[in-house]
């Protein structure tokens, strides 16, 4: 069995926490850019030009790409073939601390939703643990989330009988309601299938892939290119106002669920779809 030292893993997160909010993945910029070419609104496309601009100096001059520099959302994946001595979410909260820190990074975590004290420190972090199987590995991805996107988000059980079609509609519907709000270009994360919240934490693991791949399941698939077509006829565009391009990407990530029930979530990214990950 492999030993791994918490201060390891506190320095990993402190890391990625930086890295996250400073750099976009190559991804999601040849997306941007290709947005840029492609669109047909005048407004719209020098919106993206300056999105592009944005991240460009953000990269060079080591500043955050967004002034919302996000809850800390981490997703840990530990094989049971690890050994670790300690508290190791203390050790992701530590991390979290040093990098929001050092990293001038805005602290928006409060303490009770009521109160709204800031904790000052931007934790605690909200982790996702998975543990896997003949693992000697840890796997850490650190996907900061701003308000903005969050807060475009929802859940619906829906009917068997609503099918495809349903679905499609649910999605379409709601992202033309948002508008402007979650910054255009986005990122749809799909969740389908499983419980209401398995609904939800599918649909927030679908913001990790990658904007270039494809579900391995034909169903999945067909609903991402589909879905993603309506999308970008809905006319919102680049921070709604107008153009072709109102996404960059839809991820569907489904999972098997009653025979009475189907759960939907749409959780939406904002133009940067930020996350950084390491193995360890």
């Amino acid at each position: 069995m492999r030993e791994i030292n918490l201060e390891v893993i506190t320095k990993e997160v402190e890391r990625l926490c930086i890295e996250a909010n400073y750099y976009i993945g190559k991804d999601v910029l040849e997306k941007l850019k290709n947005a840029y070419e492609t669109e047909e609104s005048e407004v719209a496309k020098t919106i993206l030009g300056q999105i592009i601009e944005n991240d460009k100096i953000a990269f060079e001059e080591n500043l955050p790409i967004c002034q919302d520099t996000g809850l800390a959302v981490i997703f840990l994946e530990i094989g049971t073939e690890v050994k670790i001595n300690g508290d190791i979410y203390e050790a992701i909260n530590e991390g979290v601390r040093r990098g929001y820190e050092n990293g001038y990074l805005r602290k928006s975590a409060v303490r009770h939703p009521i109160d709204r004290v800031n904790t000052k420190d931007n934790t605690p972090a909200i982790i996702h643990t998975k543990l896997i199987p003949n693992s000697d590995k840890i796997k850490i991805i650190m996907a900061p989330k701003g308000g903005g996107s969050e807060n475009m988000s929802t859940v619906k059980m829906m009917k068997p009988a609503d099918g495809e079609e349903g679905i499609k509609k649910f999605v379409v519907d709601f992202v033309k309601n948002a508008g402007g709000n979650p910054c255009p270009p986005i990122v749809i994360g799909i969740g389908l299938g499983g419980t209401f919240e398995k609904a939800a934490l599918l649909a927030k693991e679908a913001l990790l892939r990658d904007l270039d791949d494809e579900s391995s399941n034909p169903i999945d698939a067909k609903l991402e290119k589909e879905i993603l077509e309506l999308i970008n006829k809905t006319g919102v565009g680049a921070m709604g106002i107008g153009g072709i391009n109102t996404a960059l990407a839809v991820k569907v990530n489904s999972f098997p669920c009653h025979i009475a029930s189907m759960p939907v979530a749409i959780n939406i990214n904002c133009h940067v779809a930020r996350h950084k990950s390491v193995i360890i």
